[in-house]
């Protein structure tokens, strides 16, 4: 049994930076704050647990709570997995992390910290951010939720009617970034390669940055007078640029992000066809408030929407609600405490 001054926290283990956030037995935010620190990945796995047991009693002490309080912790961790808590080959973090049994090393720091046993649950940061976004966005209603999420790379997740995230039977579950987009319907002639190796096409490189170094040399040859194609920087930077450019109406820079949203709303038609979602959440940087406008949010969403729209059966279109995410950094944290509570409530 719970009672409501107990408290979950959650982890967000990140390659840099890690954060810590917390809700009350009734899944409400215990602040809107996080708390954040290095994750000094570079230092060892050694380093990475003190910071992670740092970040939960400095977030403790500023919310004026104790360890007694604590019901049950929840790390959410970017993969691949070996298996459950078990760390695979990270691009981002150092090779002697392969291997690392993050879960059991973690779960030892915190009952040294509490001076008592923590539940603690695992899982990637991105599911765990649609958990949050979810629970948001459904207001109280029993519905699931399909989460896209293009960043870096493209994070998806689906939260089933209890909460939780789909993990599949090796933990695979919702790797749909890497799922081939429809290239006859893009009007693309070829596949780029992604940054996972696969040459089929995945859908990730023609909806997030990774793939914009692509898209932006395809576009240029429709727009050879701009300022970009004469521009000295590497075809990285130019490909940063573009959302700045996008805010200020550049014709390039939107027939870009059009394409993108058309793109993703193509992959959200697939998914709704097998998974049946209830909504279909928008997130990542370009649904950030802070780096993007209301007109470039609500014009993205939209496009997304109008292309999923004709490959939904009907009864779909009419009940499937698109929306963009709300929570921002503080998805991910949050998400973890938040299944770490759902899980505690299990039998």
């Amino acid at each position: 049994m719970t009672s409501s001054k107990d408290v979950f926290i959650g982890t967000d283990s990140g390659a840099t930076t890690s954060k810590t956030g917390g809700v009350w037995a009734d899944g409400s935010m215990v602040s809107m704050k996080l708390l954040q620190s290095a994750t000094n990945a570079q230092q060892g796995t050694a380093a990475v647990l003190k910071g992670w047991v740092q970040g939960v009693s400095g977030f403790l002490a500023e919310n004026q709570l104790s360890w007694g309080q604590v019901r049950g912790v929840g790390l959410a961790i970017p993969g691949p997995y070996l298996r459950y808590g078990v760390l695979g080959r990270a691009a981002n973090l150092p090779a002697s992390f392969d291997g690392w049994n993050f879960h059991e090393d973690y779960r030892r720091a915190l009952e040294q910290a509490a001076g008592r046993a923590i539940p603690l649950v695992a899982g990637n940061d991105g599911k765990f951010g649609g958990v949050a976004e979810a629970k948001l966005v459904r207001a109280g209603k029993k519905s699931s939720v399909l989460l896209l999420a293009p960043g870096s790379g493209l994070g998806c997740a689906y939260i089933d009617t209890n909460g939780l995230p789909l993990d599949g039977d090796t933990l695979s579950g919702m790797e749909a970034a890497h799922m081939p987009a429809p290239l006859h319907l893009l009007g693309m002639t070829k596949p780029f390669l992604c940054g996972c190796g696969r040459t089929w096409g995945c859908i990730e490189t023609y909806t997030t940055l990774s793939g914009l170094p692509y898209l932006l040399e395809e576009f240029l040859k429709r727009h050879p007078g701009h300022e970009l194609a004469r521009s000295p920087l590497v075809s990285k930077e130019k490909a940063m640029s573009l959302r700045g450019l996008a805010q200020k109406d550049d014709p390039l820079a939107v027939e870009i992000f059009d394409f993108q949203a058309r793109a993703l709303g193509l992959h959200a038609a697939s998914l709704c066809l097998a998974l049946d979602p209830g909504f279909v959440v928008v997130g990542g940087g370009l649904m950030d408030h802070e780096s993007t406008t209301p007109k470039f949010r609500e014009r993205y969403i939209n496009i997304l929407r109008e292309a999923a729209m004709p490959f939904l059966w009907p009864v779909q279109r009419g009940t499937i609600r698109f929306a963009a995410s709300e929570l921002g950094e503080l998805s991910q944290a949050i998400g973890a405490a938040l299944v770490a509570l759902y899980t505690s409530n299990t039998p």
